[in-house]
């Protein structure tokens, strides 16, 4: 549910601030609500970074009439689910360690807080109708100028990390980096990734971070570019011979590790096709189905297959940690940054599949992007 009130003709313009709201359809509209205050457990951040995401595109932003029940739902809030931004107001029963002007990702699903999923961290899978709720999907998100959050779902942005990096942190690098935990990468590894969008880029950074040898497969030139730019050594899934060249890079064996960010039925089949005998898949990306021959491609290569959504709570603080540690700054995935006022611009921009990551953000945040390249 929205907390934020439409704005009046009685609000003066210090208590205005603007929401992105989507209609589906390829439509949004760019509203005026009151600026909320922060209630019990709650802060008030304003908003310095907030990425879109293709899970906007696919279950809220292409469809003509976007659901409205379950996890996806949408409820006509304010969008957005990659938050990022400063205390700017705290409410009571906030813990003491939180302060105004702290600098704060917000994870992205806010959960009951009571059921067994919860009290892991793994807000994600929170069981409860009523508690769990998304931002951006079942209450305000992060395409806006400022946004209540509860102090349970911040995690601390440290130093050097931009208020960029750290809206790419709040899903999608969060997503996979739970993907490369999901399979144990290590230094004995080839990771072959299969679709280069921001996810998978992300998934590679990590992956060689973490000590692997890494490949990457995208039949999209641009895709493939951008990822060979970022040092990913990157193949063409269309070429026909792309199984023998996977074959000659392992060495004849195929890869330890595939993770599949694409979603997509051909490139899920290929993984398990490819990977050697006993190698670890990984679902990541959503949508579409998968068919195969159980016994030949998984139980007689003895594969271990996963899903993987989204990183817990405690998973987004060690990723945090482990960025600063690494040196990576996930902001190389970012190619385009807009104010809330350009969202229909970046929307569409974002939705030709001809971008990385893509970011809404506030004009001081936009302007140190822009001077930084």
């Amino acid at each position: 549910m929205s907390t934020a009130v439409p704005a009046t003709s009685i609000m003066t313009v210090d208590n205005i601030m603007r929401g992105v709201v989507i209609k589906g359809g390829r439509r949004l509209a760019i509203q005026e609500y009151c600026i909320p205050v922060p209630g019990i457990g709650e802060v008030l951040l304003q908003m310095q970074a907030s990425g879109l995401c293709g899970s906007d595109l696919r279950a809220i932003y292409r469809p003509e009439n976007p659901k409205s029940e379950g996890a996806e739902g949408y409820r006509g809030v304010i969008a957005g689910h990659e938050p990022c931004g400063k205390i700017v107001a705290i409410g009571p029963n906030v813990p003491p360690e939180w302060k105004v002007n702290d600098r704060v990702v917000v994870y992205h699903i806010h959960g009951c807080g009571c059921c067994r999923e919860c009290r892991a961290g793994r807000f994600i899978s929170c069981h409860s109708e009523m508690g769990r709720q998304a931002y951006g999907w079942q209450r305000d998100g992060g395409h806006s100028d400022y946004i209540l959050a509860s102090a349970a779902d911040l995690v601390r942005l440290l130093e050097p990390l931009s208020y960029i990096d750290g809206s790419v942190i709040a899903c999608g690098l969060g997503t996979a980096y739970a993907a490369t935990l999901r399979a144990q990468i290590s230094g004995l590894d080839t990771v072959l990734i299969t679709g280069m969008g921001p996810v998978g880029l992300g998934a590679a950074l990590l992956a060689q971070k973490e000590g692997a040898t890494v490949y990457g497969m995208e039949v999209d030139p641009f895709r493939r570019e951008a990822a060979e730019a970022l040092g990913i050594r990157t193949l063409d899934g269309a070429s026909p011979e792309i199984k023998e060249e996977i074959g000659e890079l392992t060495g004849g064996y195929g890869p330890s590790v595939v993770i599949d960010c694409s979603g997509h039925p051909k490139a899920r089949l290929f993984g398990l096709e490819v990977a050697r005998e006993w190698a670890r898949i990984v679902f990541v990306g959503e949508g579409g189905s998968v068919s195969f021959d159980v016994s030949p491609l998984v139980i007689h290569k003895s594969l271990s297959i996963f899903g993987s959504w989204v990183c817990s709570i405690s998973q987004m603080e060690s990723l945090v940690e482990n960025l600063v540690n690494w040196k990576l700054f996930p902001e190389k995935l970012v190619t385009h940054v807009f104010s809330v006022g350009e969202a229909e611009k970046a929307y569409t921009l974002f939705d030709s599949g001809k971008t990385g990551k893509v970011i809404i953000t506030s004009e001081e945040e936009a302007k140190r992007w822009r001077e930084s390249k």
